[in-house]
């Protein structure tokens, strides 16, 4: 009865790291350009130290690769919105300075005009700069990421180019999500993207939504309810026989 109890204890425990997953994708499903992750694992690792070597146990796999499959395009007419194309990513700068990858390209410039995404994050130029568009300038984004600044007062004006955004293909990559949600090279945290084939291109005045299907995942957060509630009900069957088990022994005594 012990054992069982505690396999499904420890069922339990794993299964939560899927529930997470499945939360977060559940609570970015209008997120502009979030990327749901490849599927949490669940496999029986053996147990070492002292006891049977039969011991197994349920333990949770992810290393929360992202799946690049492209979300839903939204054109929104917006100057500063951008769409990144095929399994482009765009450079940032995370809170503490490193480089990371975004899908997000919902843009907008600062009070002191700096170019960052809807998250807050830093948009890097080509070089790995930051981006500084002159104030009350009109923006045009051109599909390779070059972005020109023109007068509001002057129609024919062609622009100045006042940078490019660090556009990568990482269609040869694999990316993990970090904490705050950006991407990275899965084990070179902060390293660039230099290994693409594609040439990385972008959509201007549009956005791309979430590739995260909101109807599949509220059937996997009932299958993992239902999965909870099954483990859950294991554990009181298992002390109901134990009890009983008890009191017959105490009977016959």
């Amino acid at each position: 009865m012990d054992r069982l109890a505690f396999n499904a204890v420890a069922a339990i425990n794993e299964q939560r790291v899927a529930r997470q997953v499945t939360a977060n994708e559940l609570a970015n499903v209008s997120t502009p350009g979030f990327k749901r992750s490849y599927e949490v694992a669940m496999r029986a690792i053996k147990v070492e130290g002292p006891g049977l070597e039969t011991r197994l146990q349920p333990q949770a796999v992810s290393t929360d690769v992202v799946s690049m499959r492209p979300g839903t395009m939204m054109v929104t007419g917006r100057d500063l919105d951008v769409a990144i194309n095929d399994k482009s990513v765009l450079g940032v700068s995370t809170r503490d300075g490193q480089l990371a990858f975004t899908r997000r390209g919902d843009l907008q410039v600062t009070s002191a005009g700096t170019l960052q995404n809807g998250s807050g994050f830093v948009v890097r130029g080509e070089g790995g700069q930051p981006i500084t568009v002159p104030p009350g300038s009109k923006i045009n984004i051109n599909p390779d990421g070059s972005i020109y600044a023109t007068s509001d007062q002057d129609m024919l004006d062609p622009g100045v180019l006042v940078g490019r955004l660090m556009l990568r293909d990482a269609s040869q990559s694999n990316l993990v999500r970090r904490e705050d949600g950006l991407f990275e090279i899965e084990g070179n945290p902060g390293a660039d993207i230099t290994n693409g084939t594609l040439r990385p291109s972008l959509t201007s005045k549009a956005l791309e939504g979430s590739n995260v299907n909101a109807m599949e995942l509220m059937i996997k957060l009932m299958d993992q309810s239902r999965s909870f509630e099954q483990q859950v009900r294991i554990i009181k069957e298992s002390k109901t026989g134990d009890e009983v088990g008890a009191s017959m022994l105490k009977a016959g005594s």
